[in-house]
């Protein structure tokens, strides 16, 4: 149990006008509410409502502020709870169930519904109740909305009870007029009252103006002032032949009665009570939170609503949950804390013990305006929205649903199919978008190994041996025919497949079944399947490495490969189409220089001069030749093996820019501009170097400076080659 802490007071008038504020707007709709849901008990219960709607203001108010936690939010009945428990005892009416036994299951339910909160919190189900997708909530605050115009025009119009909905709307006859009237003038009182004042909320001048009409008709028609059986106003508590509080002593000598069976029957409405009462707080927390830029505890404001839900239903009050309305009114009029909480209720006493008399007086046609003016706002009028795009008319339509199914069903049932159809547009989204973001093939896009011109012409003649296809999203049964479609006219090509991994965010045992049946076609042919980037924890925590071995795609027997980037993935292919060729590899012998592409063709005598010049390197592989920073101007000339470029990044982590391999060139930039080595240089593998210092060179160049023309005109050459090679892949990521 979370033992409340009262917060430090720093706001005494801000939380005081705040928690005033937010009571003037509860109060009044708790009061509509309460007696919509008693008053299919008969008329003598409607007084009895009002004073329910009361006491649940006050319990919910003060418990769950207290112990919620969370700041300026104002909890009090609400439309959910009207609409559950009014639909509940119109059924338990029509069923034949004594007033008092019905009064029993109510009271039940409202236990239920309080646990059920609080185990909703304690086992962490907060996180997972807010993240109810928009059209469900959408749709079930329409169809709450929906509920309660309903159920509030027969009483608008004052038609007797037990009149059929459509046939007192199509008799006017039946209608009284005084509660037309008077429900008329609290509609457009409510309406129109924010346009000339915000000081005080619209329900209370809807109220105080629906008040004033009935008084005011009473002048022409004196048996309005008569309270004794009179349909048309809430009438004194207690109306049902005994007092309130030997009322709530009967319910709870009828709760020890209860069967196993009644448990059962009203099990479902009280989890549907409590899923929405936990949705419609935690919205408004959300909301919160956006406004106040604060942080609610879910699980924690579940268990204080509990609490609050099983107070007010002790002491015979409507359950609640955190009203948007109310909350707003309070932080524009300056509550900061917790503390606007408990003034709300705290005043909500206040009220009750001040105004207890006058409430008799109430029309309950002015309640009904209040209401039917509430469950308009209700509506999401900016899902409409969703109707001006074709992408978008498929979750509108999830909205029409959930609210057909809310008012000819059950708001449980409406939830239900909500999500699952949410469920559905949510595989349909999978499905209908591409999960192959990129598409290259070997010929245009070359690994960052630097390869001398002749290896680059084989490249570029057999590369269309390798497709490499970069994916996204989700790789699940949804998508696995769309995958397949993908990789099939590359099987019947490709020896080489490579699949970027690195946006894919979830993968199950159909795709990775349907890619085992990639890899053994691919191997029937020679081929090779290839993953790159494969992301050690998706979104779901799982390792896909793992998770591949583990359902045998990566068995020693495999023709599947992995490596860590496609850049890895592009220079092993790319080493076993050359190594096909039979071209010299890096294992053979040094090269001389004049066996080097810059100085093929050239004196000898020439060559020799310059070899003097330089110094002969020998690197054990992993061994750092040059570092980012230093101030070497040397070029070096690879004679065997191949170096790495990389770039050094935070964390002592590094970027590949490049590998050079034997008979190429690094350094350049250095040499060229004498400025500091922008990256570092590792082996690769074992490597001599040639290591040509351009102080060395500059001396060469004033006794031989033909040679050293030719020597920058190669450089330069070469450098072209790289920047077109650049420019090309570039291009072809552009187009692709």
């Amino acid at each position: 149990m979370v033992v409340p802490k009262i917060p430090k007071i720093d706001n005494l008038a801000g939380e005081f006008w705040g928690g005033l504020a937010a009571m003037l707007v509860a109060l009044p709709s708790a009061i509509a509410f309460g007696v919509t849901i008693f008053s299919p008990l008969g008329g003598s219960f409607a007084a009895q409502g009002a004073l329910a709607g009361i006491l649940g203001t006050i319990a919910v108010g003060l418990i769950a502020a207290a112990f919620g936690g969370t700041k300026r939010l104002i909890s009090a009945p609400c439309a959910p709870a009207a609409a559950v428990l009014a639909a509940v005892a119109i059924d338990l009416t029509q069923k034949g169930i004594a007033p008092d036994s019905a009064l029993v299951l109510l009271t039940l339910i409202g236990l239920m519904c309080g646990a059920l909160q609080l185990g909703f919190g304690a086992v962490g189900l907060g996180r997972l109740i807010k993240y109810m997708p928009y059209p469900v909530v959408s749709g079930y605050l329409s169809g709450v909305g929906l509920i309660i115009i309903i159920s509030q025009i027969p009483k608008f119009l004052g038609v007797p009870n037990g009149t059929a909905f459509w046939a007192g709307l199509v008799s006017p006859s039946a209608w009284q007029w005084q509660g037309v009237v008077v429900g008329a003038v609290t509609v457009i009182v409510m309406l129109a009252a924010p346009k000339f004042t915000k000081a005080v909320p619209a329900a209370i001048l809807g109220l105080a103006a629906g008040v004033l009409a009935y008084f005011g008709l009473s002048l022409a028609d004196r048996t309005l002032l008569d309270l004794a059986a009179n349909p048309l106003v809430v009438g004194p508590f207690g109306g049902s032949d005994a007092g309130f509080l030997d009322g709530i002593a009967a319910r709870w000598n009828g709760i020890s009665g209860v069967k196993p069976a009644d448990i059962a029957g009203v099990l479902m409405p009280a989890l549907t009570l409590a899923v929405l009462l936990s949705i419609d707080t935690l919205k408004t927390c959300v909301v919160l939170d956006a406004l106040t830029r604060s942080r609610h505890d879910s699980n924690r404001e579940l268990v204080g609503q509990g609490l609050g839900n099983l107070a007010s239903t002790f002491i015979g009050g409507v359950q609640g949950a955190g009203q948007m309305g109310a909350t707003l009114v309070n932080i524009s009029s300056g509550g900061q804390t917790r503390v606007s909480g408990l003034v709300e209720g705290a005043l909500a006493v206040a009220a009750l013990l001040v105004l207890g008399e006058l409430i008799a007086w109430v029309p309950i046609a002015a309640l009904a305006g209040i209401l039917i003016v509430i469950g308009v706002r209700m509506f999401d009028r900016a899902s409409l929205q969703l109707l001006k795009s074709r992408s978008t008319i498929l979750d509108f339509m999830v909205i029409v649903v959930v609210v057909v199914v809310a008012v000819t069903i059950s708001l449980i049932a409406a939830s239900g199919v909500g999500i699952a159809l949410a469920i559905f547009l949510f595989i349909r989204e999978q499905i209908g978008g591409s999960i192959v973001r990129r598409r290259s093939y070997g010929d245009r896009t070359f690994s960052k190994q630097v390869r001398l011109q002749e290896e680059m012409a084989i490249l570029e003649k057999r590369g269309d041996q390798t497709v490499i296809l970069e994916l996204q999203g989700s790789l699940f049964f949804g998508t696995t025919d769309q995958l397949y479609t993908a990789l099939e006219p590359e099987l019947k090509t490709r020896r080489y497949i490579i699949l970027d991994m690195r946006r894919v965010q979830t993968v199950d045992v159909t795709a990775v079944h349907m890619i085992e049946q990639i890899e053994s076609m691919l191997a029937e042919r020679n081929g090779v399947l290839i993953f790159s980037h494969l992301p050690r924890t998706l979104p779901s925590g799982k390792d896909m490495e793992q998770y591949f071995d583990q359902v045998g795609l990566m068995r020693s027997a495999s023709h599947a490969r992995v490596f860590d980037e496609v850049d890895d993935a592009l220079e092993w292919v790319e080493n076993r189409i050359l190594d096909e060729e039979r071209l010299e590899r890096a294992e053979e012998a040094p090269l001389e220089l004049r066996e080097i592409d810059l100085f093929k063709g050239r004196k000898e005598e020439t060559l020799t001069a310059l070899e003097a010049c330089m110094d002969k390197r020998s690197c054990k592989a992993g061994e750092q030749i040059c570092a980012r920073g230093d101030a070497g101007h040397e070029i070096f000339l690879i004679r065997r093996g191949a170096v790495r470029i990389v770039l050094p990044l935070k964390d002592k982590q590094g970027h590949h820019l490049a590998t050079f391999g034997r008979g190429d060139f690094f350094g350049e930039m250095s040499f060229l501009d004498r400025d500091l080595r922008s990256a570092d240089a590792f082996a690769f593998t074992d490597a001599d170097l040639f290591v040509l210092p351009r102080e060395r060179f500059d001396a060469f160049a004033e006794e031989h400076k033909k040679l050293a023309i030719q020597v920058m005109e190669g450089l330069a050459r070469k450098l072209a080659i790289r920047l077109r090679y650049a420019n090309a892949e570039l291009r072809h990521l552009e187009e692709s």
